[in-house]
């Protein structure tokens, strides 16, 4: 099919070639399923690919795997079905497809959607080959942004996907989120939602004031931030969904500490960046705790939750 990925189609490109599917165009009379928020043509993407690189191992470690049981048992029993199709919403780099494709049987055909098409681009290359019994892994992907689902964005959709997303909707992109979900009556799997809760070790007396500043970072512009799962829970729950939580927290030791020291340096400068009057004692703070850090000294608990919502099957999955 025209603008799909399809595993021997990855196994034989060549370095740097452009995959079919992959780019920034529609197909021909192809309506557009997500669309762009209101952003300049320079607009840079949402994630750096290294950030989301750097994350992949502790997201991959922190996902809730108690919530695949109850995924497998709905997947399973969906009627008149050869296969299942996943569409991940923000895909990225492709970690979610990486992490729950070998984790469920059966064939499995994944659209991503994202709106940098380098990142699709990548995802589609890094995309797994096989399901958990060795059935074939398919790829597609659609350029856009995902806090704007179209009504038929989701139409023969057998599950939806998304990680580190809830948190930067809105009430009303969550609510359209949840209404496409449930027209199409199929599941949702929406991980790593930050909590707004950090425990560092040692402590330090600028911890709380720090995490409260980010926290009000988090929700600018009326984004959920920490508030997210919440309201997704609610929106769900208010359609007749079955929603089921499990928290999913980054662990970080000394055998993360790149990831710790990136992540420290973010955490601070969306702190800062609220409370611009934190800057000076911010700056030594971040300081003795990237030294902590480095030396091995510094362990970090990043609070996040994932959530499963099961809606009620529908005409709209087939």
């Amino acid at each position: 099919m025209d603008g799909t990925v399809r595993t021997d189609a990855v196994e034989q490109a060549e370095p740097g070639s452009v995959i079919p599917g992959a780019g920034p165009a529609n197909r021909p009379g192809e309506r557009a399923t997500v669309r762009l928020r209101d952003v300049g043509p320079d607009d840079p993407p949402r994630y750096a690919p290294e950030w989301l690189e750097l994350r992949e191992g502790a997201d991959a470690v922190a996902r809730a795997g108690d919530l695949l049981d109850p995924l497998r048992i709905r997947l399973a029993n969906l009627p008149g079905r050869s296969g299942v199709v996943i569409h991940d919403l923000g895909c990225g780099t492709g970690s979610m497809g990486r992490w729950l494709a070998p984790r469920l049987d059966g064939p499995q055909h994944w659209i991503l959607h994202d709106r940098d098409p380098y990142l699709l681009h990548f995802a589609a290359v890094a995309s797994p080959r096989a399901a958990a019994d060795g059935s074939r892994v398919t790829v597609e992907t659609r350029r856009g942004d995902v806090a704007r689902l179209t009504p038929d964005a989701l139409v023969g959709a057998s599950l939806v996907t998304a990680s580190a997303l809830l948190d930067v909707l809105t009430r009303e992109e969550v609510e359209a989120l949840v209404t496409a979900c449930v027209g199409a009556g199929c599941p949702a799997l929406l991980t790593l939602s930050v909590a707004g809760r950090v425990e560092l070790t040692p402590a330090d007396p600028m911890d709380e004031e720090i995490a409260d500043a980010f926290n009000a970072h988090q929700r600018r512009d009326g984004l959920l931030g920490p508030d997210a799962v919440t309201v997704t829970c609610e929106a769900f729950a208010a359609h007749g969904a079955t929603v089921r939580v499990h928290p999913s927290a980054w662990r970080l030791g000394a055998d993360e500490a790149a990831l710790t020291a990136e992540w420290l340096r973010g955490w601070v400068g969306a702190a800062v960046e609220e409370r611009p009057e934190l800057k000076d004692r911010a700056d030594r703070y971040l300081r003795d705790r990237l030294e902590a850090c480095a030396a091995g000294e510094l362990s970090v608990l990043v609070h996040h939750s994932d959530l499963l919502a099961l809606a009620r099957p529908t005409g709209g999955t087939r």
